[in-house]
């Protein structure tokens, strides 16, 4: 009997050695397979899972498809996945709305791009990587309006503005012109329709988008003037959920397509250069 105990006391020491060796392997397992497409702190580690608009609109993403990879920021995605490891099957694209990406919370994907700039108050509920782009705020408006013939703040003050909730370009009318009464809308193109209805006289926009709206969207609008940058938009940015740990690994991809000029590239294929146009300072 004594010797079956000894006995009994030797495996479970040995099975309990077992189950140590192999909980101390997990983490250098893990730790192998970070900053890999198998990397754990992935959504759905094998595969780069990343937010964006459902519509989606041109020049940022062309033929609302963000799959063909057509388009500046479609095209940048798969050139970060390139840069990261991960084949082009392996990005797998989910649709939500801007407000949805800027709110705080778990978020079902491990980056979201949709030109959402960096701000402060944003930085405080979600992660940001660092900017990928600049652009320059542009003014639209349809013939026969007195935005046509701004040249002040003052001028501008003056006219029935649309905006999207929760924007930097409603952010700009608030801060920068001052505005409050802007109308509000869900989504861009319910700005746009709002603006060929009469119901606004003018609107913000990025310059490309302003670019592509004036050309294609709204042709009987056009750019009456560009607006000094708003220092509180850093630019635009990838977000993440809040303290990600992806962030590093995405940041430091980023950086190596920058510094070889593959995003430059991008800006010169997809973004028209900036025309030149009028400049409302103040």
């Amino acid at each position: 009997m004594a010797q079956d105990r000894i006995d009994l006391l030797r495996r479970a020491a040995l099975t309990l050695c077992a189950g140590l060796i192999a909980a101390a392997t997990l983490p250098l397992a893990a730790s192998a397979q970070e900053n890999t497409p198998q990397d754990p702190r992935l959504h759905t580690p094998g595969q780069l899972t990343v937010a964006t608009g459902d519509p989606v609109y041109p020049p940022w993403m062309m033929n609302n498809d963000p799959a063909s990879g057509e388009g500046f920021e479609n095209a940048l995605v798969y050139a970060l996945a390139e840069e990261m490891g991960f084949d082009r099957d392996q990005v797998v694209w989910l649709g939500e709305t801007f407000e949805q990406s800027i709110a705080p919370g778990a978020k079902a994907y491990d980056f979201a791009i949709q030109q959402i700039s960096v701000t402060e108050a944003r930085s405080q509920i979600v992660s940001f990587s660092q900017v990928y782009y600049q652009p320059q705020k542009a003014v639209i408006a349809l013939p026969g309006t007195a935005a046509e013939t701004a040249t002040s703040f003052e001028d501008l003050r003056g006219l029935r503005w649309g905006a999207v909730i929760g924007t930097t370009d409603n952010d700009y009318l608030v801060n920068v012109l001052g505005i409050t009464d802007a109308a509000i809308y869900n989504e861009q193109v319910d700005v746009f329709q709002a603006l060929q209805a009469g119901q606004i006289d003018a609107t913000l926009a990025a310059l490309p988008t302003a670019l592509f709206v004036t050309a294609v969207q709204v042709p009987d609008a056009s750019i009456v003037a560009l607006l000094p940058p708003d220092e509180n938009d850093n630019g635009h940015g990838l977000l993440f959920e809040f303290g990600n740990p992806l962030v590093t690994w995405v940041d430091e991809a980023l950086s190596a397509l920058i510094e070889r000029g593959t995003v430059d590239d991008l800006v010169a294929t997809w973004l028209v250069a900036d025309p030149d146009l009028p400049v409302i300072a103040e």
